[in-house]
């Protein structure tokens, strides 16, 4: 287990320090909690001294009922829990998509697509030379418009689960150049020669002219559209939270009324790209066929019920429900109260109340006594802030924390 403390030093500087890496008998979060807390003894640290704590989205780590965060809680409720932003797109939106079988089924097709293809500087060639002839077509029967900065070369994209918006770059490129991308495999399935991917190409061939995977492929290309926003917010290295957490509520909102609402469009789209791509779409009220399970465990529900409740909606659910985990009401809050010292543009974010609501989430900082003094203290504050030269054009909490330590104001 690595362990990192981030702290801040006499002089006001925000300190991060990798402490070391802890051999642990097994990942089990008592196991991880003693091994925690044997750690912090050996540097004279208490629990009662921590503020915050964040991992990663297993269950052990994060988990409501028996995760870490959980176990410390119980004995610190002021160290709070925040998700590690850097993997928050990614644990939420795909791979929590993935436990859905035939989501889960399309990225791993997709990323067989990508090795296929990609997989020698002759094919790649022989793929864009295949788009070039899709976008000389559409542009003679009027399909796409020319001009400056239209209709440029792309290529497909190899996906990873660490890199930031990856998958909803592959995503939009395979939808772009899917005509080409089937060429393609078609010449590697039927090669007479032979290679050492004709038999994968085959079965790929296959897996992406079915209209399961076409539904995946919009659905999937939608949902992380609408969080594409957030997952750049997320990553800058100086977040504006107010906004950041904006776009989170916007998220969960345009999921929310894509699933009441974008059936009918999603279906339709999915309709169209079908008939261009002569791929077959089943009648919706025909009875579904599930292709994983045997007729006698299939369940008779129509192509309609399956696709819109048991997939449309089973997949934005499980979407909605990962967001809300790790976004819920009580870190929003506290980032977004925590936002309001921040010293950029003379104080601007300066809010008396949400500061006051902060100091809140602390009793055994600011005791009933203390709250009542501090309405008083945050007036002062905020007026020497604003007319002293000294503290302006800072820029973050961190720059603020250690102009007051260098002119002593965070003695009083």
């Amino acid at each position: 287990m690595a362990v990192i403390f981030r702290y801040v030093d006499k002089n006001g500087s925000v300190i991060e320090r990798f402490i070391g890496i802890e051999h642990v008998a097994n990942t089990t979060a008592i196991t991880l909690k003693e091994a925690i807390d044997a750690l912090l003894c050996k540097h004279n640290l208490s629990i009662s001294s921590l503020r915050g704590q964040g991992f990663d989205g297993a269950s052990n780590m994060s988990g409501e009922l028996n995760g870490l965060k959980t176990l410390i809680m119980k004995e610190n409720s002021s160290a709070f829990y925040v998700h590690c932003f850097a993997h928050q797109l990614q644990l939420a939106l795909v791979a929590v998509a993935k436990k859905h079988s035939i989501v889960g089924a399309f990225f791993t097709s997709v990323g067989h697509v990508v090795n296929i293809v990609g997989a020698s500087s002759k094919r790649r060639d022989i793929l864009r030379e295949k788009q070039s002839l899709k976008v000389v077509q559409a542009l003679k029967v009027g399909e796409l418009s020319s001009g400056r900065g239209l209709n440029q070369e792309i290529e497909i994209k190899r996906s990873a689960d660490t890199r930031w918006s990856s998958h909803y770059g592959t995503l939009i490129n395979f939808t772009a150049m899917f005509s080409p991308i089937i060429d393609v495999l078609d010449e590697i399935a039927f090669d007479k020669v032979g290679s050492d991917q004709k038999h994968d190409a085959f079965i790929s061939l296959g897996l992406l002219q079915s209209f399961d995977f076409i539904f995946s492929l919009h659905l999937m290309r939608i949902v992380l559209g609408i969080s594409h926003e957030l997952s750049q917010a997320l990553q800058k290295d100086d977040q504006d939270i107010v906004n950041a957490m904006d776009l989170v509520k916007i998220c969960k909102r345009k999921l929310q009324d894509m699933r009441d609402n974008g059936w009918d469009s999603l279906l339709e789209q999915v309709v169209v790209f079908c008939g261009k791509e002569n791929i077959m779409v089943p009648n919706m009220s025909d009875q579904h066929l599930c292709k994983w399970k045997s007729k006698r465990k299939s369940p008779e529900i129509t192509n309609l019920h399956f696709y819109r409740f048991d997939f449309f909606c089973a997949v934005i659910d499980l979407q909605l429900q990962e967001l809300n985990n790790r976004f819920n009401e009580v870190n929003t809050e506290l980032l977004l109260c925590l936002a309001c010292l921040r010293p950029n543009h003379s104080f601007s974010a300066f809010n008396k109340q949400r500061l006051m609501l902060l100091a809140q989430f602390y009793p055994d900082d600011f005791s009933a006594s203390d709250l009542l003094v501090l309405q008083s203290q945050l007036d002062i504050y905020i007026d020497d802030m604003q007319s002293n030269t000294k503290f302006q054009d800072l820029q973050g909490i961190s720059s603020l924390a250690q102009k007051l330590v260098e002119t002593g104001k965070h003695k009083i």
